[in-house]
């Protein structure tokens, strides 16, 4: 982006005056712009650049003027991009939302994702809320970029079920022995992991393209097969399938569903490629920086598109260890399952154009694909077929969506509030943070009618016994 911008803003205040070379007025007037938008006017805006002018070192960390103090003491170029102001993107790419009042905060993100010269089209689902750069229930679709924070911190965050052949009666005749083999095979929390490392081939493949990686590979081995912590679970429960499915008979069953992601590795992944990003975006407004992108066309671009994929692996691996571990300690091999990703980037067609789809905290939704919708540890979970809706780029929620902060859920409940409610649903809850209370999420029902038009209900999974971190 050029740096040179022609503007009918007045200067504020001569740059002779000050002490700054007139060379710097664009520079200047793309700081102004930033500032009156914050509120900065008059007498204040005036005694800031002042004192920029007379020691522009104190200011090299300010979010608006670093930039053009690194200037002033020649420690960049004077054609440096400035950051934009934020009125400078309007969004340009068509998108539309499902489901009714959301979080204003959650939507102005999607309008700033829609923004980006990059951006083709959008989507918001009905569980959005507030995430970094894309709101959490975001798809976006961009040309030959990828957005680091446009797939999120938790890369490839997870759903996986397992179907047994077995009577679900097992939940109540049985239960020790299913929350014995929760207890013994997984674990949880944010530096969880087994004393005696699990393998799996997603170990033996290059972890030396990316020097993120390879510093992160001796951990993502120890955490392989762990669940983290957040919004994380595993749970023991009852799947009811009316219809039958491609390979599984009408009826009722004993079922397996876990949620997590690719763990601290996936975490670092996202935190150095998006620094990168933003390093190569300086035209972004802070504001905006969360949703800066790496061109694919670029070896920054490609590496982590090459670390994304390799973290969608190792997120899989994590719940098939999971699920071999918790179904063989009872002696159980799945009839059936299904699997998918959550916060990913695809390749995908759109309109006759090949586009990369960001989906942070959206399930896939193709035609015929299917998918599983979680609500929380006393609300159905939904195994879903979709409809390939090309309107919300083929995508639908990815849970019931939180109502409120974890800080608030937190405050406002207590353990005594969350068990009326465990009892209520007949839910053994082995642990969980109150931050994870039922009440702190969305309807899930109202979620999954406000997206009829993406996804179709083939099967319905109540939840028994629930282990998530404290």
């Amino acid at each position: 982006m050029p740096s040179k911008r022609k503007t009918n803003l007045r200067m504020p205040f001569r740059l002779s005056a000050l002490g700054m070379p007139e060379a710097l007025q664009d520079a200047v007037l793309a700081c102004v712009r930033e500032l009156e938008q914050d509120g900065v006017r008059g007498k204040a805006l005036r005694r800031l650049f002042r004192g920029l002018a007379e020691n522009p070192a104190s200011f090299l960390e300010h979010p608006v003027l670093g930039t053009l103090a690194a200037m002033l003491r020649g420690a960049v170029s004077q054609d440096t991009p400035v950051p934009l102001p934020r009125a400078q993107f309007k969004p340009h790419a068509p998108w539309r939302v499902w489901g009714e009042d959301l979080d204003p905060k959650a939507v102005e993100q999607m309008n700033d994702g829609c923004s980006l010269p990059v951006a083709v089209s959008g989507a918001l689902m009905p569980d959005a809320h507030v995430g970094y750069g894309l709101p959490i229930g975001g798809v976006l679709a961009v040309d030959e970029a990828v957005i680091p924070y446009g797939v999120g911190m938790d890369i490839a965050c997870r759903v996986k079920m397992s179907v047994f052949a077995v009577t679900p009666d097992l939940v109540d005749t049985h239960q020790r022995d299913l929350i014995r083999a929760i207890e013994q095979e997984t674990s949880f929390g944010v530096g969880a992991r087994f004393r005696i490392p699990k393998d799996h081939p997603v170990m033996h493949e290059d972890w030396k393209f990316s020097s993120v990686i390879a510093r992160m590979k001796e951990t993502a081995r120890e955490q392989l097969g762990t669940s983290g912590a957040g919004n994380h679970f595993v749970e023991w429960g009852v799947l009811d399938v009316p219809l039958g499915l491609p390979g599984l008979a009408a009826g009722t069953y004993l079922a397996f569903l876990s949620h997590s992601g690719s763990r601290g590795t996936g975490g670092e992944v996202a935190k150095y490629y998006s620094a990168l990003a933003r390093r190569l975006h300086p035209e972004l407004p802070r504001s905006l920086g969360h949703l800066a992108w790496l061109a694919l066309d670029t070896d920054a671009g490609r590496e982590y598109w090459a670390a994304m994929e390799l973290m969608g692996r190792y997120s899989a691996a994590n719940h098939a260890l999971i699920h071999a571990a918790v179904g063989g300690h009872l002696g159980l091999s799945p009839v059936w399952g299904v699997e998918n990703h959550h916060n990913f980037a695809w390749r995908e067609i759109h309109g006759g154009r090949q586009v990369i789809v960001h989906r942070k905290g959206a399930t896939p939704a193709g035609a015929g694909v299917f998918g599983v919708i979680p609500g929380t540890m006393v609300h159905p979970a939904y195994v879903v077929e979709g409809l390939g809706n090309p309107l919300a780029l083929c995508s639908a929620a990815h849970g019931a969506g939180r109502a409120m902060s974890r800080q608030e859920a937190s405050s406002r409940y207590r353990r005594s509030d969350l068990d009326e409610v465990l009892d209520r649903h007949g839910v053994r809850l082995l642990s969980a943070g109150l931050d994870e209370v039922p009440m702190a999420y969305k309807d899930i029902r109202t979620v999954m009618a406000a997206q009829s038009d993406l996804v179709r209900i083939v099967a319905t999974f109540i939840p028994r016994i629930v282990k998530m971190a404290n």
